[in-house]
Order: C-alpha cells, then sequence, then structure tokens
C-alpha cells in the first residue's frame, strides 16, 4: 500500500501521533484526502458537498498551531487538531449546504453549526465536506432519489445501507478519517455494519441533537461512525454532555471513554435473547455472528440466553411514533404537503401515513416503550451487554426490494431496521464492529446492546473483541 493509502486508512490515534511528532503535516493530509475524495467519489457517491477551500484553510490554520506547540511542548493540543473528518448532511454547518438528503432543503444554508458540529470544530478537526443519506433520513438504503445512490466499496452494485450510508462508505474507502451521523432505526449501525466500520449509537440524551434535521424526536440519537472502537471513543468523549439548546440532552457525568478503554479486561457476562434477534438469519451472517459469539467465550465472556417476550410489540410501537412525529415535523416546517411534489414517492408515502395514526396508537406506543425499556432494564441486571447481528443479510443490491433468508422473501427495509429499532425504542446504547466477511467479501456486522448511560462497558466488551481480531485493518480496493 502506498503512503497516501496507509495514511488515508489509520485511525485518529495514530495519526494524531503523527501529527504531534511533525511526521506529517495537516495541509498534507488534508490534501491527501481531497485528491481521494476527488478520485473515488464519482464512483462511490459518497459526498454531496465538498469543502475543499475551507478544509485547506482550517489545515494551515492547524498546521501553524502545531508549529507553535513544537516550540512550546508544555502546551496542550486540541484532540483532532489536524484531523480530516465528515459530517451527515443532516447536521448543521455555519455557512455550509445542509440539504438533508433532500429537494426540499436543497438551497438550505444554516446561520449557525450543530452543537456537535461546534464541538468538533473546537476540537481542531478538519471538515472535508457533507456526506450523502437516505432523503430525510427516512430510510436505511441510502438509495436517495435525488442525489443518486451511496454505492459500497465493498462491492460498487451494493447498497451502502443507510441512513448514514455516505459517512460510512467515506470511512470505508479512506475518504475521512471519521463521521459523525445520525441514528433513528439504526442509520448509524447499518451502514456501519455493511461497510465494514465500527458505528456507535449512544444513550438516548448523551449527545445533544440541537441543529440536527429531526425524523423522529422519541428515538433520534447522534454518534460516530470511524475506524476502531477507540476513535469512537475518543469521538463520543468530545460529542457528549448536557447541551441547553436540547432539553433531552442528559445531565449525567460524561466519563473519559478513552480512559475507560486502558482497564484491565475482565470476564464480561453476555446475554444471547431468545426471541427476535436470532431467529432469522442468512447462513453467512449467522456463520460469522455465532462465530464471534464463540470467540468472545474463549475470551473470558460468559453467554447466557436471555428471554426479551415484549420485544415484539416494539414493531407496530416504534412505526407508530415515527410515522406521526415526521409527519409533525414536515408540516410544523411547512415541507409537507405544500411541497409534496418535491419528495421522493419513498418518503412521501410515509408522511402521508403518518398523518393517520390516531393519538390512542401514539399512546399506546408510548406505553409500550415503557414496558420493553423495563424489561431491557432488568436483563441488564444480570448481564453486561446484549449480543446480537447488526443486520440479518450482508450488503443487498442496490434497487433490490426483498431479500432472501432462508429461502424466504422479505422486504429490505424492515429486514434491516429490525435489529437495530429496538436499542433507539428503549434509547439504550449500542455498537456494531465487524466480524468477518461473507464469501463475496461484503462484510458482516456484530452489535452490543449495553446498559443506558454505561457506554465505558460496551466500548470495552467492543473493543476486547476487536482486539482478538484482525477485521478492521481489511479494506476494499478501489486504489
Amino acid at each position: 500500500m502506498t503512503n497516501e493509502g496507509l495514511l488515508a486508512f489509520a485511525t485518529i490515534e495514530e495519526l494524531a501521533a503523527r501529527l504531534a511528532k511533525h511526521e506529517v503535516s495537516p495541509v498534507n493530509l488534508t490534501e491527501q484526502f481531497l485528491r481521494r475524495i476527488e478520485r473515488h467519489n464519482p464512483q462511490l457517491n459518497a459526498y454531496l458537498t465538498v469543502t475543499a477551500e475551507r478544509a485547506l484553510t482550517a489545515a494551515r490554520r492547524a498546521e501553524k498551531e502545531l508549529t507553535r506547540s513544537r516550540s512550546r511542548p508544555s502546551g496542550r493540543h486540541r484532540p483532532l487538531l489536524g484531523i480530516p473528518i465528515a459530517l451527515k448532511d443532516n447536521i448543521w454547518t455555519r455557512g455550509i449546504r445542509t440539504t438533508a438528503g433532500s429537494k426540499v432543503m436543497r438551497d438550505f444554508v444554516p446561520a449557525e453549526d450543530a452543537t456537535v458540529a461546534r464541538k468538533l470544530a473546537r476540537a481542531g478537526a478538519i471538515l472535508l465536506g457533507k456526506t450523502n443519506m437516505h432523503e430525510f433520513a427516512y430510510g436505511i438504503t441510502n438509495n436517495n432519489a435525488h442525489y443518486g445512490p451511496v454505492h459500497n466499496p465493498w462491492g460498487l452494485d451494493r447498497i451502502s445501507g443507510g441512513s448514514s450510508g455516505g459517512s460510512a462508505a467515506a470511512i470505508a474507502a479512506g475518504l475521512c478519517v471519521a463521521s459523525v451521523g445520525t441514528d433513528t432505526g439504526g442509520s448509524i449501525r447499518i451502514p456501519s455494519a455493511m461497510c465494514g466500520i465500527v458505528g456507535l449509537k449512544p444513550t438516548f440524551g448523551r449527545v445533544s441533537v440541537y441543529g440536527t434535521v429531526p425524523l423522529a424526536p422519541t428515538f433520534d440519537h447522534v454518534g460516530p461512525l470511524a475506524r476502531s472502537v477507540a476513535d469512537a471513543a475518543i469521538l463520543l468523549g468530545l460529542l457528549a454532555g448536557r447541551d441547553p439548546l436540547d432539553p433531552a440532552s442528559s445531565a449525567r457525568r460524561v466519563e473519559n471513554f478513552s480512559a475507560a478503554l486502558c482497564k484491565p479486561i475482565r470476564k464480561f457476562r453476555l446475554g444471547r435473547p431468545r426471541e427476535y434477534f436470532w431467529e432469522k438469519l442468512d447462513g453467512e451472517v449467522r456463520h460469522a455472528t455465532e462465530a464471534a459469539v464463540r470467540d468472545m467465550e474463549k475470551h473470558g465472556a460468559t453467554v447466557r440466553e436471555i428471554s426479551l417476550p415484549h420485544l415484539g410489540e416494539s414493531v407496530e410501537a416504534s412505526t407508530n411514533i415515527s410515522l406521526a412525529e415526521t409527519r409533525h415535523f414536515h408540516e410544523a416546517a411547512g415541507y409537507f404537503p405544500a411541497h409534496a411534489d418535491e419528495y421522493s414517492e419513498e418518503v412521501r408515502q410515509r408522511l402521508d401515513a403518518g398523518g393517520n395514526v390516531l393519538a390512542v396508537k401514539y399512546l399506546d406506543g408510548l406505553a409500550a416503550q415503557k414496558r420493553v425499556r423495563a424489561e431491557f432494564d432488568a436483563a441488564f441486571r444480570e448481564v453486561d451487554a446484549i449480543i446480537a447481528p447488526t443486520v440479518p443479510v450482508p450488503a443487498p443490491p442496490i434497487g433490490a426490494e426483498f431479500v432472501d433468508i432462508d429461502g424466504e422473501q422479505h422486504g429490505v427495509r424492515p429486514a434491516l431496521v429490525g435489529m437495530n429499532r429496538p436499542a433507539n425504542f428503549t434509547g439504550h446504547p449500542a455498537i456494531s464492529v465487524p466480524c468477518g466477511f461473507t464469501r463475496d467479501g461484503l462484510p458482516v456486522g456484530l452489535q452490543l446492546i449495553g446498559r443506558a448511560f454505561d457506554e465505558a462497558t460496551l466500548l470495552r466488551i467492543a473493543l476486547s473483541y476487536e482486539r482478538a481480531h484482525g477485521w478492521r485493518v481489511r479494506h476494499p480496493r478501489i486504489d
């Protein structure tokens, strides 16, 4: 691999060390990523907007700051100083177009940054651009009717997963070091699994959603997509915390997640659900994820069967809540039905359906949420994390409406959302880590769901698996 390739697939940790030692400069690093975007984005369609001039200006400022710190070594570096990142295009960026993957918002330029964008900038991150996504984050394929589909770098005819698919594809292809996305029903974890990277959905309220275009506020989360568990921990530590601009954000203490990863690995207790998660799986996904469970047992984890008997209630309940809340936002913003002709048929149909959700059905959904959340909390008194596949199939072909699982046809959307929606429904943190590849070279993801506000334990369990395997050092051949 060329030196450019080595840098393109390096982690935040690795690049920060090299930048601090002046082995690479922020300007050269940013230029290399911009060249890769220019070369590969036409086939991947991972970026909607590339902010090359701004990125280079920020890189020159970072270079001066690093030079000053070299002459004053006692000075403290900003943790992401000189690190090139991307943001999903539903996260506000002051002065930079933020479309939410839609035609309706194609000309929207925010006057301020989202809270997470502001925190990343303060940490020294260099923004390369805004990534493609499913329209208004309301889908999981990233087959965008207005801007075109994101192509999976592991198979250009395959979906990247969504709705944060542009971010996941950009990381996997070496077009940025890391990204931040949103997750309402698996939109961080699904593309992370399909693109072979790490994706973390924090606890509900752990990270501010202020300045992100909402989908369903009851389930909306913001979180990192990264190359490694350690990078996810770094990003979560920077993003987490109470935000006065977001009433739903939590005042819970934010741990040093990176420091937590340095603690000795103890024997973890993992719960394998009897219902729902392990029932219908593609054969290769089952083989890879069950092998991952056995591997964790070999490395000291205790795996026991658990029961979540009311989890099935979450399907109808979360659907009704999402439909109603999404319709409410689009009406309140004046987008729908006033500009109904500017929506794709897919999203327009869901917004129409949202107008038909009865108040009693919405309230029934909230009641079911309390029951299922209590059931998860009870399980976490016996286990440290729940283990399951992230998605039941490898990345389907772009345009596919159905997938075959054990000889049965299933709709792509319910198949992919099914295993991810529960953690949004309950608000518990969940992470997807690579756990293998199919015979066709498509990534498979393993999901871990943890206790509320205990991302530290979840990250440590994920790291224990990551260290035992070399999945994250394997990269798609696009060069």
